[in-house]
C-alpha cells in the first residue's frame, strides 16, 4: 500500500522559515517525481515546486529564491525549505508523487497535507 505522510509544517511569523518533508513508502521512490502542493482558504489547489527523476527542479513564480525542494532517493523522501515566509504562503501543503514535476495526474499519490500558517 502506498502511503505519502507529510511533516514539518506549524505556525511561524512572517519573514521565518519552515522544512517540509514527505516520506514515501509502498513505491520505489527514485522511479517518480515529487511535488508539493497548496491549498490555502477559498482557493484553488496549486503547485508550488516540483522535482524530476532526475532532480529538475521548477518553482511557480511566487515563491522563486524563497522555496527550494529537493529529494533523497535512499530515504524515500522529498523536501520543501521554506525561507522568507509570507502570510500568503498560509496554506495546507501536500506531498504529491507522481510521472511528472510540473503537473499532476489523477492517479497520483498524495499524502494527507501539512498545515502550514504564517502571521504578520
Amino acid at each position: 500500500q502506498v502511503q505519502l505522510v507529510e511533516s514539518g509544517g506549524g505556525l511561524v511569523q512572517a519573514g521565518g522559515s519552515l522544512r517540509l518533508s514527505c516520506v514515501a513508502s509502498g513505491i520505489t521512490f527514485s522511479f517518480y517525481a515529487a511535488g508539493w502542493y497548496r491549498q490555502g482558504p477559498g482557493k484553488q489547489r496549486e503547485m508550488v515546486a516540483g522535482i524530476s527523476r532526475d532532480g529538475r527542479t521548477n518553482y511557480v513564480d511566487s515563491v522563486k529564491g524563497r522555496f527550494t525542494i529537493s529529494r533523497d532517493n535512499a530515504k524515500n523522501t522529498v523536501y520543501l525549505q521554506m525561507n522568507s515566509l509570507k502570510p500568503e504562503d498560509t496554506a495546507m501543503y501536500y506531498c504529491n508523487v507522481g510521472p511528472t514535476s510540473d503537473t499532476y495526474y489523477p492517479n497520483d499519490y498524495w499524502g494527507p497535507g501539512t498545515q502550514v500558517t504564517v502571521s504578520s
